[in-house]
């Protein structure tokens, strides 16, 4: 296992379960975010706050069982390639979108690294 790859896993599993669990507990910055990508609110807890937070988990598993980072990271290739979808159909782009391709572009970049193992 690379070092690279335990550094990214390590920065964004934390990032991950932290923007999850910011989504769980509803934090006031995310609901106007929320509103603008017609996404309702009831769905903060689950499955968005639950899916970030087990993904952010689940990197930080991978370091010592990689097969589960290999799916964590799978997952949210999947969570956030949807969230840029919602962002496209909604045609919404505060600047706070940035951090949804960062996240995409780390999910794959773990994604690929935990493959090349």
């Amino acid at each position: 296992m690379s070092m690279l790859y335990i550094v990214l896993a390590i920065a964004f599993g934390v990032l991950n379960l932290g923007s999850g669990i910011g989504a769980m507990v509803r934090l006031p910055q995310i609901l106007p975010l929320m509103d603008g990508a017609n996404v309702p609110q009831s769905l903060l807890v689950f499955p968005i706050g639950v899916l970030k937070a087990a993904g952010g988990i689940g990197l930080l598993v991978g370091i010592v069982f990689p097969p589960v980072g290999v799916a964590a990271a799978a997952g949210l290739v999947l969570f956030w390639t949807c969230a840029v979808h919602t962002h496209v159909l909604a045609d919404f782009w505060p600047k706070e979108t940035v951090l949804t391709f960062t996240f995409l572009a780390s999910s794959i970049a773990l994604l690929a690294l935990g493959l090349a193992v």
